[in-house]
């Protein structure tokens, strides 16, 4: 206030009260709208806030959702994985046996071959002596079984009866590897006299 505007009671003039009314009025609006500012402030960050945790949980839902997705995959494949693997063995398993039935099969045939072609080339005389000396065998273990059976205990016999019924059960092969056997030894010691 200059001193031409004040009248003589030292109080300001309308004029002057006018323009200080007009400039309360622009610092109370500039402080309510610094304080606006501020609450809209506080508002805004509430609603960033409030929007980052819808966003959280949106994304957590989602990336829960994703993994649910994954772990059902993985398990279809491990599933999938699983019953390929199976397949896969149940076949080499069939293979083997039927690999294994085939090599059996070969063997049995061989070895009747073999038996065949020793009996074909083993002379008569060789074959009766064969024959004879198996003869001579069964009549030895007759004699001795019969020794056997006089001179040893009963629980001893019961269990030799037991064996020897097990031998005659098995007896034609074990014949026939004797029999082989002899003839190839006779073959043999043969040979080695023609030397």
């Amino acid at each position: 206030m200059n001193d031409e505007s004040e009248n003589k009671m030292g109080s300001p003039t309308p004029e002057e009260l006018r323009q200080q009314v007009e400039r309360t009025r622009d610092e109370l609006g500039q402080t309510v709208e610094a304080l606006a500012g501020k609450a809209d402030a506080k508002t805004q960050a509430r609603e960033k806030a409030t929007a980052t945790k819808k966003q959280a949980a949106e994304k957590t839902a989602e990336l829960k959702e994703q993994a649910a997705e994954k772990a059902t995959a993985v398990k279809e494949q491990a599933a999938e994985k699983s019953a390929e693997l199976k397949e896969q063995a149940a076949e080499k398993t069939a293979a083997v046996k039927e690999q294994a039935a085939s090599a059996t099969a070969q063997i049995r045939e061989k070895t009747a071959q073999a038996a065949q072609a020793v009996k074909d080339k083993t002379p008569e005389p060789v074959q009766e002596k064969t024959a004879q000396a198996a003869t001579q065998v069964r009549e030895s273990a007759a004699r001795a079984g019969q020794f056997a059976v006089d001179r040893t205990p009963d629980p001893l016999l019961e269990k030799a009866d037991r064996a020897a019924k097990a031998a005659r059960a098995n007896r034609t092969p074990l014949l026939a590897g004797g029999a082989v056997l002899v003839a190839f030894l006779l073959i043999r010691r043969g040979r080695g006299r023609n030397k």
